[in-house]
C-alpha cells in the first residue's frame, strides 16, 4: 500500500513533466530558429541617423521603426528574405540577407525627392507600418515642408506651422506659446534634445525659438503620449537636433528682412565624430532707430551639437541651446528672456535587442521686467538639474518593452524687486525661492497581438516632493481664499502664524500613477481604427496675466497651497490611405478633463506676490473636440486640409473658500476655446527653378470679456462686465503666399542659392488681437479700439547652402 501510494505521485510528476515538455517543444524549437538583425539606419549623404524610419521584412508583417537615435531590431524565423528600409523623400533600399544567426546592419539610405512619385514602395510600406502602430494624434513635420510655409517677414518658424496641423491653436496673433486640444500653454512639454524648454517664442509669438536649419525631427503628442513622457497635462513637442554632417562640411543661411542665420556642421575626431553649430540674429533694432522709433526689439540664439563614437556599442553626444530677447514700449516697460540648456548623453548596445540612453541635462529660464514709471525692477528665473536613463528592449516580432526612470531638480527663483533709481517709491524684495524634485518611473509594451491587432500598454509613476527652506503663512480653516459675503468678492486671507521648513524638509509630498493605453485595429491594408487613454499629472503651473499691462511669466510648484493638475484623455480614430497612398486621412475624437486648475479671483496681483496663493481659486477643466486631416502625399502639388470642431470650458466653484466662484460656478469658455479652425496649407513644384507655397487659415474669434454697462458714482463712470469670457473676438482670417526661385544649378558649382518672396496677410485683414472700450472725451459716448499687430507684411529672404 505505502509503495502504491508513493508511486502514484511519482507517475503523476513524471507524466506532467511528459506533458508540459511536448507542449512547449514548439516554442523552445521556434526559439531556438529565430535569429535578431539590427542595426542604425542613416542618410548615406552626411550620416544624420534617420528617426522613425521603416525597416521591415518583405511579404511579412514583421517589421519595425528606428527610434531616436536611429536604431531598430527585427526577429525573424531563419530563412532568407528581402529587407525593405525606406524613409519618406528617400529611395527604397531593398537588401537581400539570410538570417542563420544574430546579425549587425548598419544601412545608409539615399535621399531622392525628385523621385518620390516613382518610390511607391517606400510611401505604401512606410504607411502600413503607421496603421499598425497603436500610437495615434501624433503629428510629425519634416524641415522640408516647414521651409514650404509661408510665414511672417520671411522667417522659418516651426510653432506656427505646427498651429496649422488639427488640435492647436494659439490665442492670437502676438501671443507666445500655443495650445493643444483645449489645453494651456503650460500644459505643453516643450524639450528640445531631451531638455525642457519654458518659452518657445521670441518676440511674444512672432517667431520661434527653433531654428529650422539646426533641427531633424519634430513630433507633436496630442494624445495617447508614451509613458516615458510625464510632468505636463496636454501635450508633448519632442524636437531632436541635428547630429552634424559626419562626412563632409556644410554651410548653409539665410538673409532675412529682419534677422538673418547661419549653420556650420562637419566631420570631428578624425572621422569618429560631427559637429553642428548653428545661430540666428535680429536687426530690428536698427530699422526701429533709423526710423526714430522709442521702441526697441530684438532677439538672438545659438544651437551647439557634437557627438562621438567610442566604439560601435557606444555613442557620446552634447548639445546645448542659449537665446535671448529684448523688447522695450517706448519706455512704458521694457522685458526680457531667455532659455538656456545643455545635455551630455551616452547611447550603449548592450546586445542586438537591448538599447540605452542615459542623460545628464541642464535648463534654465530667466524673465526680466522693468516699469520706469513704477520705478520697479523685477528678476526671476528657474533652474532645473535633470537625470534620465532609459532602455529599449525588443524582445521578439510581436513584443518592444521601453522602461527607464528621471529625477528633475528644481530650484525656483520667483522674483527679486528692486528700485530703479534712487527716485523710486520701491522697496527692495525678494520672493523667496522654492525647492523641488519630480521623479518618475515607467515601463510600457508594445504586443503585437495578431495581425490586425497591434496594443501599447504602459505605466508611469511620478513622485513631487516640495522641498524647504522656506517660511510659510498658516490660516483659519486652511484657505489663503475667502469670500466676502457683504461686498460679494473674494478677498485674502490674513495669516494667523507661519511654519518654517528647514533646507531640504519636506513641506509637500505627491504620488501618482499614470496609466496609459493605445490599441490599433487594422481593417485592411489601407485603413485601420485606432483608439488611446492616458493620465497625467503635472507638478509645475505658469502663473501669468497676459491681459496686465505688464505682462508676467513666473512658474510655481506645487505645494501646500496648489495641488498637481490632473489630466485625463481619451481619443478614438479613423485611419485611412487611398489612391494609392497619395492621399491620407485621419479623423479622430476625443475627451478631455483637467482637476486642479488654477485659476485667478478678479484683481489678482501677481507682481512681487510672496504669497501667490492668496490670489486663486483652483477649478476643473475640460475639452472635446473633432478633428480632421486630409493629407495629399505625392505629386508636384503636396499639402493638407485641417479642420477642428472643438469646446474647451474651465469651471471654479468657490468650494471651501464660500461663495458662487468665477462666473457663479459656471462653465466658461477658456481663454483658448476655438468653435472652429481651418486651415489650408499647400506647396505646388511648376519646375526645377520654381516653387509656390500657400495658407489659408479661419478661426472662431478667442473669448473676451466685455462691459456690458455703466453708472455714475460721484461724478465718475464705472463699466460692468458680462460673465467671464461671454464674448468673442471678430473670426480670425488670413490668406499668405510665398514663391520660392531656385536659380538653375551649375553641377560643378558647390555653392547652392534661392530666393523666397512672400506676402502675409495677402489681404490686409485687421484681425483684432484685442478690443479695448473707453469713454471719448468730448462725447461722453463709449467706444471701442480695436488694436491689430499685422496688415499685409511682404518679405524677402536669400537663403544659401556650400
Amino acid at each position: 500500500m505505502t509503495k502504491t501510494k508513493q508511486l502514484k505521485p511519482f507517475r503523476s510528476r513524471k507524466k506532467l513533466a511528459l506533458f508540459v515538455m511536448v507542449m512547449l517543444y514548439p516554442i523552445f524549437f521556434f526559439a531556438q530558429t529565430k535569429h535578431t538583425i539590427s542595426g542604425v539606419v542613416k542618410d548615406a549623404a552626411n550620416g544624420e541617423t534617420l528617426l522613425g524610419a521603416t525597416v521591415l521584412l518583405k511579404g511579412t508583417s514583421i517589421g519595425s521603426t528606428t527610434n531616436e537615435y536611429g536604431f531598430y531590431s527585427i526577429t525573424a524565423p531563419e530563412g532568407k528574405y528581402t529587407l525593405i528600409i525606406s524613409y519618406l523623400g528617400f529611395t527604397t533600399l531593398e537588401k537581400v540577407i539570410t538570417l542563420t544567426s544574430n546579425q549587425k546592419l548598419n544601412i545608409e539610405i539615399k535621399e531622392d525627392a525628385a523621385k518620390l512619385d516613382e518610390v511607391i514602395i517606400t510611401i505604401e510600406e512606410s504607411k502600413k507600418v503607421n496603421l499598425q502602430t497603436p500610437q495615434m494624434s501624433v503629428a510629425k513635420l519634416t524641415t522640408s515642408e516647414i521651409k514650404k510655409i509661408p510665414v511672417v517677414l520671411g522667417e522659418v518658424d516651426l510653432i506656427k506651422s505646427i498651429q496649422l496641423l488639427p488640435g492647436v491653436t494659439n490665442a492670437g496673433e502676438g501671443a507666445s506659446g500655443f495650445n493643444v486640444r483645449g489645453g494651456a500653454e503650460d500644459q505643453n512639454l516643450i524639450l528640445l534634445d531631451e531638455a525642457i524648454i519654458y518659452n518657445a517664442s521670441h518676440l511674444f509669438g512672432f517667431f520661434s525659438v527653433f531654428n529650422a536649419d539646426a533641427i531633424k525631427d519634430i513630433k507633436l503628442y496630442k494624445g495617447g503620449i508614451p509613458a516615458r513622457f510625464g510632468g505636463r497635462a496636454s501635450s508633448v513637442l519632442d524636437i531632436r537636433q541635428k547630429d552634424g554632417n559626419s562626412k563632409d562640411f556644410e554651410f548653409t543661411g539665410g538673409i532675412g528682412a529682419i534677422s538673418s542665420r547661419f549653420a556650420a556642421e562637419g566631420p570631428m575626431f578624425k572621422d569618429k565624430g560631427s559637429f553642428l553649430m548653428a545661430g540666428r540674429a535680429s536687426y530690428a533694432n536698427l530699422f526701429l532707430a533709423l526710423a526714430k522709433e522709442s521702441s526697441r526689439a530684438g532677439f538672438y540664439d545659438l544651437n551647439l551639437k557634437t557627438n562621438y563614437e567610442i566604439d560601435e556599442k557606444n555613442k557620446l553626444y552634447l548639445s546645448g541651446y542659449f537665446g535671448n530677447d529684448n523688447f522695450n514700449l517706448g519706455g512704458i516697460f521694457s522685458n526680457s528672456y531667455g532659455n538656456l540648456s545643455g545635455n551630455l548623453r551616452w547611447n550603449h548596445i548592450f546586445n542586438n535587442k537591448l538599447f540605452s540612453n542615459a542623460s545628464l541635462i541642464y535648463g534654465r529660464y530667466n524673465y526680466n521686467l522693468e516699469i520706469p514709471v513704477e520705478g520697479i525692477d523685477w528678476k526671476s528665473d528657474i533652474n532645473n538639474y535633470n537625470i534620465r536613463y532609459d532602455l529599449g528592449y525588443y524582445a521578439s516580432d510581436k513584443l518592444k518593452f521601453d522602461f527607464g526612470v528621471n529625477a528633475i531638480y528644481y530650484n525656483f527663483n520667483p522674483g527679486s524687486l528692486k528700485p530703479l533709481d534712487a527716485n523710486s517709491g520701491v522697496n527692495p524684495k525678494k520672493l523667496d525661492d522654492k525647492f523641488a524634485l519630480e521623479t518618475g518611473v515607467y515601463a510600457s509594451l508594445e504586443h503585437k497581438i495578431s495581425d490586425k491587432i497591434t496594443a501599447q500598454y504602459g505605466l508611469r509613476f511620478s513622485y513631487f516632493n516640495r522641498l524647504g527652506e522656506q517660511t510659510l503663512n498658516n490660516y483659519a480653516n486652511n484657505l489663503p481664499v475667502v469670500y466676502n459675503e457683504q461686498l460679494g468678492i473674494y478677498e485674502r486671507a490674513e495669516p494667523i502664524s507661519t511654519t518654517y521648513y528647514g533646507k531640504g524638509k519636506s513641506i509637500a509630498k505627491f504620488h501618482n500613477l499614470e496609466p496609459r493605453f493605445a490599441l490599433s485595429y487594422q481593417l485592411n491594408e489601407k485603413s485601420s481604427f485606432k483608439a488611446s487613454y492616458n493620465r497625467m499629472a503635472q507638478y509645475l503651473h505658469l502663473i501669468s496675466n497676459t491681459t496686465s499691462a505688464t505682462p508676467l511669466d513666473v512658474w510655481a510648484p506645487s505645494g501646500k497651497f496648489i495641488k498637481p493638475q490632473m489630466a485625463n484623455q481619451y481619443a478614438i480614430g479613423y485611419f485611412r490611405n487611398f489612391k494609392e497612398n497619395m492621399f491620407s486621412i485621419e479623423a479622430e475624437t476625443y475627451f478631455k478633463t483637467i482637476d486642479n486648475r488654477v485659476d485667478y479671483i478678479n484683481g489678482a496681483e501677481l507682481i512681487a506676490q510672496n504669497t501667490i496663493e492668496t490670489e486663486i481659486l483652483t477649478g476643473e477643466g475640460r475639452a472635446y473636440g473633432l478633428e480632421f486631416l486630409l493629407r495629399k502625399n505625392k505629386g508636384d502639388f503636396t499639402g493638407w486640409v485641417s479642420y477642428t470642431l472643438s469646446k474647451s470650458q474651465q469651471r471654479t466653484p468657490g468650494g471651501r473658500a464660500g461663495g458662487l466662484g468665477i462666473n457663479n460656478g459656471q462653465w466658461y469658455n477658456s481663454n483658448w476655446d476655438r468653435t472652429h479652425d481651418f486651415s489650408f496649407t499647400g506647396s505646388y513644384k511648376l519646375n526645377e527653378k520654381w516653387q509656390f507655397g500657400a495658407n489659408m487659415i479661419f478661426q472662431t474669434g478667442r473669448p473676451v470679456t466685455y462691459p456690458n454697462g455703466k453708472f455714475l458714482y460721484n461724478g465718475l463712470s464705472v463699466a460692468t462686465y458680462s460673465e467671464r469670457n461671454a464674448d468673442r473676438l471678430p473670426a480670425y482670417h488670413r490668406l499668405d503666399l510665398s514663391a520660392t526661385l531656385t536659380p538653375r544649378k551649375n553641377k560643378n558649382r558647390e555653392w547652392q542659392g534661392e530666393w523666397v518672396f512672400g506676402i502675409y496677410n495677402v489681404y490686409g485683414r485687421k484681425n483684432a488681437a484685442s478690443i479695448s472700450f473707453g469713454q471719448n472725451q468730448e462725447t461722453g459716448v463709449t467706444e471701442a479700439t480695436r488694436t491689430s499687430i499685422f496688415g499685409i507684411v511682404p518679405s524677402v529672404t536669400y537663403n544659401f547652402k556650400f
